[in-house]
């Protein structure tokens, strides 16, 4: 009995079914899918295209994990993915207090290169754990990031990454 690594299951995401009470976000540049239970969020908050917000656990749970994604312009700057990976680690280690890099690597799935990078931080009160995939296509960076509560990731990881791996751009 062997199990699937990551890439492998990556491989496998076209033949990913959608569960049925799952919901569509179809812009003209990409589409997603997500679970009814996500909060939905396009108002463009903070620059952010889409947010999908998990629901409260209790009347103390402030924090709310979700699934964002973030497209900037890179015209007329030749960026490129590698580049993009480069400028992003830096922001992580100047920005998030307490930094830690855990994974950072290069990936293709539909012969589209992409990257993957995890780490873990604080921004105040909080004590956070990232996953993000960056795309960097058509003068665009496509940025979609799950972040959790350290303590609340392995429970958010899964649904993320199939959130995540239903991502398409057209």
């Amino acid at each position: 009995m062997s199990s699937l690594s990551f890439a492998q299951m990556i491989m496998k995401k076209e033949k990913m079914e959608i569960p049925n009470n799952w919901e569509l976000v179809d812009d003209p540049s990409y589409s997603l899918y997500y679970p009814d239970s996500f909060d939905l969020d396009k108002t463009g908050q903070m620059g952010l295209d889409v947010v999908l917000l998990s629901k409260q656990n209790s009347m103390n749970d402030l924090f709310r994990e979700n699934i964002n994604l973030m497209i900037q312009n890179l015209e007329n700057t030749g960026i490129d993915l590698k580049q993009y990976v480069e400028i992003s680690e830096n922001q992580i280690k100047t920005v998030i207090s307490e930094a830690h890099i855990l994974e950072s690597k290069r990936l293709t799935n539909n012969n589209k290169t992409f990257h993957r990078i995890v780490y873990t931080g604080k921004q105040e009160p909080y004590s956070l754990k990232w996953l993000q995939y960056y795309w960097v296509e058509k003068n665009k960076a496509y940025v979609l990031t799950l972040t959790c509560e350290v303590d609340q990731y392995d429970h958010y990881v899964k649904v993320g990454e199939k959130i995540i791996n239903t991502f398409k751009l057209k």
